[in-house]
């Protein structure tokens, strides 16, 4: 494969190393990937989140993560803690402003804890669906993560709760309100 030549194609290179990086449980390239404050010009010690140099990183059903220290950390927690992950990446849509791209795509997840202590190969793998947007920064080292923002999709057998009823909360999004 050539290299990236376009804007587009650069960050589209810069996503899919994000995502292969977790896949190969490897911290020290998912790190290099992380937007780092000097390469704008920003101090490194001021952490105010409306400062253009703050990483934020949103994992799902995770509050706010600010300050790379604070992002970089949830990553290593969910690879000391994942035996086993697989990006399978659809929708993805690229959009460059600047020196600003944003990513949304639909993250097919495959993933695997720790095996049984029966001593099974794997540990139970499951399936999940979430929506994610990264946005990225044009660096003089190249597009780097910005922030990272992933919600879960529920799917129909997520929408009915311990109640049986159907939607969140007894509320289906397809039952008209007005009838």
């Amino acid at each position: 494969m050539s290299a990236p030549h376009t804007d587009v194609e650069q960050v589209e290179a810069a996503n899919t190393a994000f995502y292969e990086a977790m896949e190969r449980g490897d911290f020290e390239e998912l790190s290099s990937l992380w937007l780092v404050p000097t390469d704008l010009g920003v101090d490194e010690e001021y952490h105010d989140p409306a400062d253009t140099g703050v990483v934020s990183c949103v994992h799902p059903g995770w509050p706010v993560l600010t300050g790379r220290a604070e992002v970089l950390r949830s990553y290593a927690l969910i690879m000391a803690n994942t035996d086993y992950i697989q990006f399978f990446l659809t929708d993805v849509h690229v959009s460059v402003t600047g020196d600003t791209a944003l990513v949304t795509c639909t993250e097919n997840i495959l993933s695997g804890g720790p095996a049984p202590e029966d001593g099974a190969e794997l540990g139970p793998l499951l399936g999940q669906l979430v929506v994610a947007t990264n946005v990225f920064r044009r660096t003089p080292t190249g597009w780097k993560l910005w922030s990272h923002h992933a919600s879960p999709v529920l799917t129909e057998s997520d929408e009915e709760d311990d109640n049986g009823q159907d939607g969140v909360n007894g509320v289906n999004p397809d039952d008209d309100p007005l009838l």
